[in-house]
């Protein structure tokens, strides 16, 4: 019952690694379907080519950069093209003032816009909004019934900052054609006109926005997370969510406050009040316009209403690089080919055929029929990795590199030494006279814990490589972290269970010489030998040795030092006890 139970327990966890495999395969499947996604991984820049932007930064009020405003330039660009999950992007300077960004195939235009946009955000309360499309001239109010401050402004809110020039501006301003970029910079003291620009799920809308009350340096954070509903349950709706310092918190507190004094009294009246708005504005273009429903007192306002995952997450972005202090013009931006192109990729690939070569060959040598477990292995964890970077460059727009290629290179000789470990320990179980089934068991408990201890170092470096370095040596070390990953499920759940398996059959079990495990090639010693004599501790080594010189001193060298010590004063103890000879 016992060896049944094992063999059916070895087989359901193969029928799980089966569905794994079904599952991974039906979702690209499916993205491929829908045209989102590729059967083939994304390439990287040095493999596939790209787009080459040159990018000017500049300081808010400096002609000039300096060193040190540079490399902070690069560190935001860095941040803002990694946010986009724009994989394997090359970062540079050039002469001194210039940024150098090279993406990897066609950049999409919110990765193009997140990379020039403007450090300049801030945040206005909304005094009124209209139609998005220019008034024209001819039925433009006459300028005698234009508004009229008739008192100084009290607030940000107040209506008296609309003058007859701002009201001008704000019927003449078309949202379909803004050229905000071609406008000098906005007072942060006076009011704006603007607009929030058209989305899939939103139109475009016309502003005229109050002073700033809030910077965007005030932002320390910002994220994005699915709203949860009243009970406190996880809805199918995002929002995103901003952490103010300490002195803007209580900025927000009194803006908020007034904000929605105007939002509740516009519900009492059964209409939307535009003052109950405030607008975040980046580089003097609204990209949203929430209205406050309740006073903010911590400093950490959420932000909901008609997002998708994309759109939070790209307006969470836009909160938090968004308010650094550097802004960037493209200056030129180009197609560029693949910097290292098909012939090297075509080395690598050969390089890793050749590995892969010398590992079956001597799988087969040193393990014959057993070996073939080692190269179905590799090959369910080759299939599992490709998957995984398939998938992942359709969900997170993941690239493979030259230096990822050379990290899965490298993780087959790590996941080959899993499995020969573990038949290792098996063997050392054959030697000491165990039967497979047995062996099996015991050899997976002593090499469980060795595999683990191997992969958790693998995954540390890679983790480490991962977040300390930059470029391609992530992309190295993601491959390696990756494949480690796969390397533990595909032992935990095709090696162990078809030994589990193979051990009960007649091949393998009664240890045919083809099979690798046979008992008698290994050196081993059976507990029973017949004529009710059994085998000894003295009396194993030396039999061991006339038997097959060979197997004896290899199962010898696999001892630990203390191990032959035992065996050396055990052999001496016998020999000057009686001086039996050994058996031929």
């Amino acid at each position: 019952m016992a060896r049944t139970g094992h063999k059916n327990a070895a087989r359901r966890v193969l029928i799980w690694l089966v569905a794994i495999f079904a599952v991974l395969t039906a979702v690209l499947g499916g993205g491929v379907i829908t045209g989102h996604a590729s059967w083939a991984p994304k390439l990287a820049l040095d493999l596939e080519g790209g787009t080459q932007m040159i990018l000017a930064p500049k300081v808010e009020g400096s002609t000039g950069i300096n060193e040190e405003q540079l490399n902070q330039a690069v560190a935001i660009i860095r941040q803002r093209v990694d946010s986009s999950g724009v994989a394997e992007a090359e970062i540079t300077t050039q002469s001194g003032r210039n940024v150098v960004v090279s993406l990897p195939g066609t950049p999409s235009s919110e990765t193009r816009a997140l990379i020039q946009a403007s450090a300049d955000m801030n945040f206005r309360p909304v005094i009124t909004t209209g139609d998005p499309a220019a008034v024209p001239v001819a039925s433009r109010t006459p300028d005698a019934s234009l508004p009229k401050p008739t008192a100084a402004p009290t607030n940000a809110s107040d209506s008296n900052w609309v003058t007859a020039d701002v009201y001008k501006a704000f019927e003449a301003l078309d949202c379909a054609n803004p050229a905000q970029d071609k406008q000098p910079r906005s007072d942060p003291a006076k009011p704006l006109v603007t607009c929030e620009p058209a989305t899939a799920t939103t139109p475009a809308v016309k502003y005229i926005l109050g002073p700033v009350e809030v910077k965007g340096q005030d932002i320390v954070s910002s994220s994005f997370d699915p709203v949860q509903g009243a009970q406190g349950s996880v809805t199918n709706a995002w929002g995103v969510t901003i952490t103010f310092d300490a002195n803007a918190t209580k900025t927000f507190k009194d803006v908020t406050q007034r904000l929605n004094q105007f939002y509740v009294a516009s519900q009492a009246q059964g209409g939307n009040d535009p003052k109950a708005q405030f607008a975040i504005v980046l580089d003097d273009q609204v990209i949203s316009a929430p209205r406050a429903l309740a006073v903010i007192t911590d400093g950490k306002p959420q932000i909901t209403g008609n997002f998708t995952q994309a759109s939070a997450q790209a307006l969470s972005d836009q909160l938090r690089y968004g308010a650094l202090p550097i802004s960037f013009d493209i200056q030129s931006e180009e197609q560029i080919s693949a910097t290292l192109g098909g012939e090297q990729l075509r080395l690598g690939l050969l390089a890793g055929v050749i590995g892969l070569l010398l590992v079956v060959v001597y799988s087969l040598f040193q393990y014959r029929a057993l070996g073939f477990v080692t190269i179905l292995s590799l090959v369910v964890a080759g299939g599992l990795t490709y998957l995984a970077i398939a998938i992942l460059g359709w969900t997170e727009n993941y690239r493979l590199s030259l230096a990822g290629v050379a990290g899965l290179i490298v993780a087959i000789g790590q996941t080959a030494d899993s499995f020969i470990v573990y038949f290792e320990r098996i063997r050392d179980e054959l030697r000491e006279g165990k039967g497979l089934v047995s062996a099996v068991a015991n050899g997976w408990k002593r090499a469980k814990r060795t595999v683990l201890a191997s992969k958790a170092v693998n995954l540390l470096a890679a983790l480490v490589l991962y977040f300390v370095a930059v470029g391609n040596v992530r992309g190295f070390a993601f491959t390696l972290g990756l494949t480690a990953l796969a390397d533990l499920l595909v032992v935990f759940m095709f090696t162990h269970p078809t030994l589990q398996v193979l051990a009960r059959t007649k091949f393998f079990g009664e240890g045919h010489r083809f099979s690798g495990l046979d008992p008698e090639r290994l050196g081993a010693v059976p507990l029973y030998r017949g004529a009710g004599r059994l085998r000894t501790p003295t009396e194993k080594p030396a039999v061991v040795r006339a038997r097959n010189t060979g197997a004896a001193a290899e199962a010898e060298r696999r001892m630990t030092i203390a191990e032959r010590r035992l065996a050396e004063k055990q052999a001496q103890l016998a020999g000057s006890s009686n001086g039996t000879k050994e058996e031929k």
